[in-house]
Parts: C-alpha cells; sequence; structure tokens
C-alpha cells in the first residue's frame, strides 16, 4: 500500500489503540517511535491489518496520501516541540497534526501560532478513556482552526465514543480550547475520585466496613442517580482479591496517590482567573498529602485524636454518605463548568458547555448520569453562571446538603478527614450567602496598606479610605 489515510507518532499503548481503532473504522494507517520497542510491539499487534510501522519521520511523512493527517502521543512538553519541529521541513500548507496528549493549553496556543505562518494546521485534542477507551472508542476534544477539524472530523467522530445524542467528538474552539477543555475535565477527575476515596474511608475507619462489603454498596449505588464510570470501577476495585494474598486489593496498595500535572493545571488556572474550585483543589491537596507518607507514619505516633467510635444505625449512615456524595459531585462539576466559563470569556474561546457535557456523557473517564441533566440545564440557559442555581440542580442542592453536613460533621467528631467532601459543604455555603466576612478583611487591607473599600451606602465603584491612626 503506498499512500496511508492516517499517520500515528508515539507508539505506546495509547497510541497503538488509537490507530487500531482508526484501522477498525476503514481507515488505513501508519505509524512511528523512536523507541524500537514499543514500534515492534506495535507492528506486532498490527499484524494483518491495513497499518505498517515506518523506521523514521521522513518516511512516515512519504506513507501518507495528502493533505497529511498525523495524531501526535507522545509525553507533555519538550518532547511535543521536538517532534514538530522534525516534522515541519517535511510537510506542505495544508496538512494537519493533532496532539492527542495532556499538552499544557498555553503550550497549544503558542504551537498554533507558531505553525500559523507555514500554512500547516495544528489541532490540539483532548482525548479521555484510558487504554481501553483509545481501542473502544473515547470522547474526544478537539481544538484548534475549525478549517482543520473538518479535514479530520470524518475519523474523529468515527473513532469517538457513541451515546444516543452522537459521537462523543465535537470541535470546543479555537487554539488551545480543546486540550483546556481536558483539563477542566482531569480536574473534575480529581474531584470526584478523592470524593469517592473518602467516601470510602468513612466507610472503613468510621463505620468499619471491609472491601466486599464496600463493593456491594457502591454497586448498588452505580443504579441510582451516581451511576458513572468512576462508582462503576469503585465498585469492581473493592471487589477484586489479591491472587497472591488472597485479600482485597485495595487493602494491600500502599496510600500515596500520583499525579500527573493536569489536576495541578487546572488548580492553578483558576487561581490566575480568580475562580474558587475548593473541591478540586482539596483533591489535589489530599495526593500531596497521601505522598508525605513517611512523615504521616511518623506523626500518627505523635499526634492525638479523637478516640470515639460511631454510634447509631449504620445503614442509615450510609444512605446519608449516598445523599453526601452526590451532592458533592454535582458541586465538583459546578466548579468545573463555572472555570470554563471564565476561561471562555478570558481566552475568547467561545465554549459550548451544553455540548461539552453530551461529550461527556460517553467514552471518557468522568462519563455520568449526572452529565444529561447538565446538558439539559446550559441548553435552557447558554449563560448560566453556576450549575447549583439551575432548576435541574438547586432543589437538589437544598434537598441534600444537610445529608452533607452530617457527613462533615460526624467525620470531624470521628477524626476521619474529608478534605473533599468538606470544601464542597463549604462552597455552597460560601456560594449562597448573602454577605461574607471580606468586608472585615478589607478594612485589615486598608488600614495596614491603604487599599480602600467600597461602602454599602455609596455607588459602586467608589473608593474610600479612612485614617485609621488619626487621632
Amino acid at each position: 500500500m503506498s499512500q496511508y489515510n492516517f499517520g500515528v507518532i508515539g507508539l505506546g499503548v495509547m497510541g497503538q489503540n488509537l490507530a487500531l481503532n482508526i484501522e477498525s473504522r476503514g481507515f488505513t494507517v501508519a505509524g512511528f517511535d523512536l523507541d524500537q520497542e514499543k514500534a515492534k510491539a506495535a507492528a506486532h499487534k498490527w499484524s494483518g491489518k491495513k497499518m505498517k510501522t515506518v523506521g523514521s519521520i521522513r518516511e512516515l511523512a512519504a506513507a501518507l496520501e495528502t493533505p497529511r493527517r498525523i495524531l501526535i502521543m507522545v509525553p507533555a512538553g519538550k518532547p511535543v516541540d521536538a517532534v514538530i519541529q522534525d516534522l515541519k521541513p517535511l510537510l506542505q500548507a495544508g496538512d494537519v497534526l493533532i496532539d492527542g496528549g495532556n499538552s499544557f493549553f498555553q503550550d497549544t496556543d503558542r504551537r498554533g501560532k507558531e505553525l500559523e505562518p507555514t500554512g500547516i494546521h495544528y489541532i490540539g485534542s483532548g482525548v479521555s478513556g484510558g487504554e481501553e477507551g483509545a481501542l473502544r472508542g473515547p470522547a474526544i476534544m478537539p481544538g484548534g482552526p475549525l478549517e482543520a477539524y473538518r479535514k479530520v472530523e470524518p475519523i474523529l467522530t468515527s473513532i469517538a465514543a457513541k451515546t444516543d445524542d452522537g459521537p462523543c467528538c465535537a470541535y470546543i474552539g479555537k487554539s488551545g480550547a480543546g486540550h483546556y477543555v481536558k483539563m477542566v475535565h482531569n480536574g473534575i477527575e480529581y474531584g470526584i475520585m478523592e470524593l469517592l476515596s473518602e467516601v470510602y474511608d468513612v466507610m472503613k475507619s468510621a463505620l468499619g466496613l471491609n472491601a466486599p462489603e464496600m463493593a456491594k454498596i457502591f454497586t448498588a449505588w452505580n443504579q441510582t442517580e451516581l451511576t458513572s464510570y468512576l462508582v462503576e470501577i469503585t465498585a469492581a476495585v473493592l471487589a477484586y482479591k489479591d491472587k497472591d494474598t488472597g485479600k482485597p486489593i485495595v487493602d494491600v496498595i500502599v496510600d500515596k496517590a500520583g499525579q500527573k500535572g493536569t489536576g495541578k493545571w487546572a488548580s492553578q488556572n483558576a487561581l490566575d482567573l480568580g475562580i474558587a474550585i475548593p473541591t478540586i483543589n482539596a483533591a489535589l491537596e489530599g495526593r500531596i498529602l497521601s505522598g508525605a507518607r513517611d512523615e504521616r507514619i511518623a506523626a500518627s505516633k505523635i499526634l492525638a485524636g479523637p478516640s470515639a467510635k460511631f454510634e447509631g444505625d449504620k445503614n442509615a449512615f450510609v444512605e446519608t454518605l449516598r445523599k453526601a456524595l452526590r451532592l458533592a459531585v454535582i458541586t465538583c462539576y459546578a466548579q468545573g463548568f463555572a472555570l470554563m466559563r471564565e476561561a471562555s470569556k478570558e481566552y475568547g474561546y467561545a465554549l459550548h458547555f451544553a455540548e461539552i457535557a453530551r461529550i461527556w456523557k460517553g467514552g471518557c473517564i468522568i462519563r455520568a448520569k449526572l452529565l444529561e441533566p447538565i446538558k439539559q440545564a446550559f441548553l435552557a440557559n447558554p449563560e448560566l453562571v453556576n450549575l447549583m442555581v439551575a432548576p435541574q440542580f438547586s432543589p437538589i442542592v437544598n434537598e441534600l446538603q444537610g445529608a452533607l453536613r452530617q457527613v462533615v460533621e460526624r467525620s470531624a467528631a470521628l477524626g476521619v478527614p474529608v478534605v473533599a467532601l468538606s470544601a464542597s459543604l463549604h462552597y455552597i455555603d460560601a456560594y449562597r450567602r448573602e454577605r461574607m466576612p471580606a468586608n472585615l478583611l478589607q478594612a485589615q487591607r486598608d488600614y495596614f496598606g491603604a487599599h480602600t473599600y467600597e461602602r454599602l451606602d455609596k455607588p459602586a465603584g467608589q473608593k474610600f479610605h479612612t485614617e485609621w491612626l488619626a487621632e
């Protein structure tokens, strides 16, 4: 075969599986990787299919039909820049490069601008779904020039997950919009995973439940409004037995979480834009605290905590936990969409939030039943400022906040840390307050720094200063 429809650079498991997915939809694929072992593994996996691996980037460029369509699946940062520099002299105006890794959105903005004078199109695309999703159908979030997206749309929509709402792929917006939305997706993912972990900890440490018992609870919860991929895999993990020890696998895994950066980027960007995402921030801090495992072990021998035991109806409290988790998850999505709303204005992305919710309904890690009412909320009001005030969600917030409050109170009394559940409750309490104590804070700032303040009894925007030390 002389000319292939699509090229893939980076043949790790994600790159291999996306290429297999593309080929299964009727397209031919050529691939390249600097790592010969990965290239050999791909060649073996691709045997008998309309696919081949090549020995260099130059061979890859020569093997593709024009306009060339090339997916880059290498680690974020300098490796992406290196691939682009190697490709530039081999490509021509109209060719399309797609970065499918977890690149920082501002790097994607920069790369697109740098390539623009050459006529080479650059798409930064979020891809969510893990290895299985890559093979069977991920959620795809492409951003960049609309003209470029149209050239790859038939391929991307064909390999994306499908729901009753269509393919889980849509044009997100210009420049780095696709990678921005994927960054926020991962921030929400961090938040929900931490919430699930904290609920597990309350069940284990406060209620004394074992992993098989909790697996049954999460399995049942996955048949309720909490239906989601993350609840589903939580049940599966808790039910899994370690083959070496016969114990639940979760009980032999070290309690030290890793992170790859996207959650941190979401928190950093939220600070830059002045948007509160406390549940997501707490999830990041929870991972950081877990990383200080040696310090925690040492501190556990020095620092005391409550000795109280849970008293009451455990089954009733499990139901309270379910309600609290449902509400906390809603706040996590609310924070993510609030962040995207501000970014859309700040960076000119013109994001369509109902469409983002739609493509997250399948394939991606945060796919959930909840995304349908989120989509409906934004269809009803595209200018919605926060999901919690939408008619689809405000009654739920009002109904379930008592459950969340009870879980936070009982956990605090028993010394079980619930940083993300607490952050979710405080987010609701702060957001619903007509008046916050920032008036005192402004007075303090004016006292030591003459930063001025506004008055309730004067027109908005008018500044005042008090001579605090004047006699």
